[in-house]
């Protein structure tokens, strides 16, 4: 009976399924959050701590934190893994020199328990920009194809237009359902 009951709760959208927005510094997380939430550009500062908003996707309600990149709160990310369905991983296209250190902080958070169940979205963000890398580059860079205990997508995507936002939207939802 509790079964039924909560694939009925999933199917008419009462169930929060929480999401955590995670990347380095000045990768775009916060203006991706505020972009789901209002579809418009929101002139941000750097993220101390966390912000958190409920955002709702035909009756699909995520409740998605958005954790600072800085390097001194990176080492407390792992406070947030709990009960987490879906990790955004956001990256900036156009910072070649990073990506090494993204990488290596996706395979260690991927490593942990809490996520074990965890699906996985890669915002290649500001693919508007001159030079910035494509998601084939960016999965090769991240070694994607190494992970095989998690469901992930690479969607490119620009935070200050929307565009690439909807279908990561949609890619998300699948993911919940699907579960």
């Amino acid at each position: 009976m509790g079964f039924l009951l909560s694939k009925m709760l999933a199917v008419f959208g009462d169930q929060e399924h929480k999401v955590i927005i995670v990347g380095l510094d000045n990768a775009g997380k916060t203006t991706i959050l505020y972009q789901f939430l209002t579809k418009e550009a929101v002139h941000t500062t750097p993220t101390i701590g966390s912000n958190v908003e409920e955002i709702t996707v035909s009756k699909t309600h995520f409740l998605v934190w958005d954790i600072g990149g800085q390097e001194s709160l990176r080492a407390s990310w792992y406070s947030y893994y709990c009960n987490t369905e879906i990790v955004i991983l956001v990256v900036d296209s156009t910072d070649r020199e990073r990506l090494t250190l993204t990488k290596d902080e996706l395979h260690q958070m991927l490593s942990h328990e809490d996520l074990q169940k965890a699906s996985v979205l890669i915002l290649a963000n500001k693919q508007d920009m001159k030079g910035s890398m494509t998601p084939k580059e960016i999965s090769k860079c991240l070694t994607l194809d190494n992970i095989t205990s998690h469901s992930w997508h690479v969607q490119p995507c620009c935070a200050l237009t929307g565009e690439g936002l909807p279908a990561s939207l949609d890619w998300m939802k699948s993911r919940v359902v699907a579960n």
